[in-house]
């Protein structure tokens, strides 16, 4: 395929998905990553795209709303600590009770929860387009969504107006995810996200944090609260003893997935 038909082919590919990533274009374009890296760089020196981090997305003018959230994108990290973020999809699938209202906050290791939900007759409010995917396939699980805006590269609904449902919405469980956990307390890459999850957890009674061990080592700009708010983390055996105690320390129950 000649550079311009490849060229041609990307754009018409973020046209229709706002976001693609390198992998992707490698196997859908059958060229090599360098092959992609220049078409990308021509493209974005005339101005056509934004180079982000795993891929490209459309140019987004700067007088226009933003719709894209810092960090790594959804489909790039579906890949990351499968095994750990299964296990740990598993036992906070457990902590759930036949009928109950629960909310699922986007993320990879909260979608892990999803597959063993079925059967429950769970009411349950997500702002997840992959969360919805799954668990559209399960007969006795209700599916709500709140209204706002679909951020494609987190495939995320998120709103920062106060008339997006969930005034009306009440859960007993909010399982949430995190960019990073420490002694400063649950911490995210974009401030959207947190105005958004700050909303969610006044609609819940607890909040089930689900996080791979690699979060208590990671960091991130923003905090959406502080640790003792949390009730309950859901992570793997990779946690250090010093990491639990600091949860356990403030009053957080630690379920170690096996």
């Amino acid at each position: 395929m000649h550079s311009s038909e490849r060229e041609s082919e990307i754009l018409r590919l973020l046209n229709q998905r706002g976001f693609v990533s390198f992998r992707q274009l490698c196997s859908e374009l059958a060229a090599s990553t360098a092959t992609i890296r220049r078409d990308l760089s021509r493209l974005e020196a005339d101005g056509r795209i934004a180079r982000v981090r795993g891929g490209a997305r459309m140019k987004v003018k700067a007088a226009a709303p933003a719709e894209w959230l810092a960090g790594t994108p959804f489909e790039d990290n579906l890949s990351r600590n499968v095994a750990q973020k299964s296990a740990i999809g598993r036992a906070a699938a457990a902590l759930c009770l036949p009928g109950e209202s629960i909310i699922i906050d986007g993320g990879t290791t909260t979608l892990h929860m999803c597959a063993h939900l079925d059967g429950l007759g769970l009411q349950v409010l997500t702002n997840s387009l992959y969360v919805v995917a799954e668990l559209l396939r399960q007969p006795t699980t209700r599916v709500s969504v709140p209204s706002g805006t679909i951020f494609r590269e987190q495939s995320i609904i998120l709103s920062p107006f106060d008339d997006d449902g969930l005034a009306r919405c009440h859960a007993s469980k909010l399982f949430m995810g995190a960019a990073a956990v420490s002694e400063r307390g649950l911490m995210q890459a974009d401030v959207v996200l947190i105005q958004a999850e700050q909303k969610l957890m006044d609609r819940a009674d607890k909040l089930i944090v689900l996080v791979d061990s690699t979060k208590f080592r990671a960091s991130a700009s923003f905090v959406v609260c502080r640790v003792d708010r949390i009730n309950t983390v859901v992570t793997d055996a990779g946690a250090s003893s010093e990491e639990v105690a600091m949860l356990r320390g403030r009053g957080v129950e630690v379920l170690i997935a096996e």
